[in-house]
């Protein structure tokens, strides 16, 4: 299979996140690729420290610039703060790399459409990994084959209750200057609206419904620090048709850890899924709703025996079977990953929450983004 060349821009928690994806690669049995993490930049040394364990690294750096001249790397993964985005993913681009990008793809609307400008020829996408568990994949396939008569409504979340403890520290998605205006919007959003997206479940309106009620935390070093981000963020949508999407993006979910969860109803047929239960498709027909049990089946088989429990770093692994499938020109008719026009679409639909929540009123989208 053909090797690939891997650096990443962000030695954090996703940064070592794809160095154990890479190192269990070959549990993957029909992917045209083989991605070897070479090189790792990150602006703390001590963070880099972590990726001296991975044999294949051969360089560190805690300048991104001397990754991107290394003319070995084929491929970047950039893992950063949103007000980075712009300047990282515009230079990895112009120095001839492709890159799969962090969402929310740029800090806000026009930074999200300046990066796109230098796309160009590279091979761009951008990450979403929810969308990859066997059930989403599940209700994905449901609703592009099966009849379900009127579309009633889509709801579509992704909550959890990372900041449910107000005495947890700051950090920079708790700021507009690092995490942007939108909040929670920029960071969890991708992760709801990539399917409905892919589905052409394209919103025309929104009225937002936005929370900032943590408004103080712990700054590290005795004092205290204003969290001017939006926590939770539920969007009332309007579809073609007259049909309502609600999505819901929510640290403040007591209770919950990362669920991630869709549903769609017609009047002929329903599909459900939620991480919380990752093992059961709940699908309706005849006037009653059926759970299947789904195991590990995976869109990308791998050696892991299908009646185990799906997870995580699976869904992760999944993602970059997918993305270095479709960069070889061999996804077929396989799920892609998250397009830079998705990531653009989802920042039109941010700005015209924000909109909404001034003005309180539901908020036209652009018909021509």
């Amino acid at each position: 299979m053909k090797q690939l060349r891997v650096g990443v821009i962000g030695g954090g928690l996703m940064g070592k996140e794809v160095a154990s994806a890479f190192g269990r690669w070959f549990m993957l049995n029909d992917v045209p690729a083989v991605p070897e993490l070479v090189a790792v930049a990150d602006v703390n040394p001590r963070a880099l420290d972590w990726f001296r364990q991975v044999s294949s690294v051969k360089q560190f750096t805690i300048d991104y610039h001397e990754l991107l001249a290394n003319p070995e790397i084929d491929v970047v993964y950039a893992a950063v703060p949103h007000d980075l985005h712009e300047r990282i993913y515009s230079d990895t681009l112009l120095a001839g790399k492709d890159l799969l990008a962090e969402k929310p793809f740029g800090i806000d609307l026009d930074s999200a459409s300046r990066i796109e400008r230098h796309v160009g020829q590279r091979f761009v996408r951008c990450s979403s990994e929810f969308p990859f568990y066997p059930g989403a994949q599940r209700v994905y396939q449901y609703v592009r084959e099966t009849d379900l008569g009127e579309l009633l409504e889509v709801n579509a979340a992704f909550l959890h209750s990372s900041d449910m403890n107000p005495a947890k520290p700051i950090n920079w998605k708790r700021r507009v200057a690092s995490c942007g205006q939108a909040g929670v919007m920029n960071d969890l959003g991708l992760h709801v609206l990539h399917l409905p997206l892919r589905l052409g479940f394209v919103p025309l309106t929104v009225y937002a419904q936005l929370q900032n009620v943590v408004k103080t935390r712990p700054d590290g070093q005795g004092g205290t620090a204003d969290c001017d981000t939006w926590d939770n963020a539920t969007l009332h949508c309007n579809l073609a048709g007259d049909v309502p999407m609600r999505l819901e993006m929510k640290r403040l979910a007591p209770g919950e850890t990362n669920s991630w969860s869709l549903e769609v109803l017609g009047t002929k047929g329903g599909v459900r899924f939620s991480t919380k239960h990752p093992k059961t498709l709940w699908t309706y027909a005849g006037g009653a709703w059926t759970a299947t049990d789904l195991g590990h089946a995976s869109v990308f088989p791998v050696a892991t025996g299908g009646i185990f429990e799906f997870g995580f770093p699976d869904a992760l692994m999944q993602m970059w079977a997918s993305f270095l499938t479709e960069r070889e020109g061999l996804l077929g008719d396989r799920f892609g990953c998250a397009t830079p026009e998705e990531a653009l679409q989802s920042q039109f639909l941010w700005n015209a929450a924000l909109r909404s929540y001034e003005s309180g009123c539901a908020e036209p989208l652009p018909t021509n983004h």
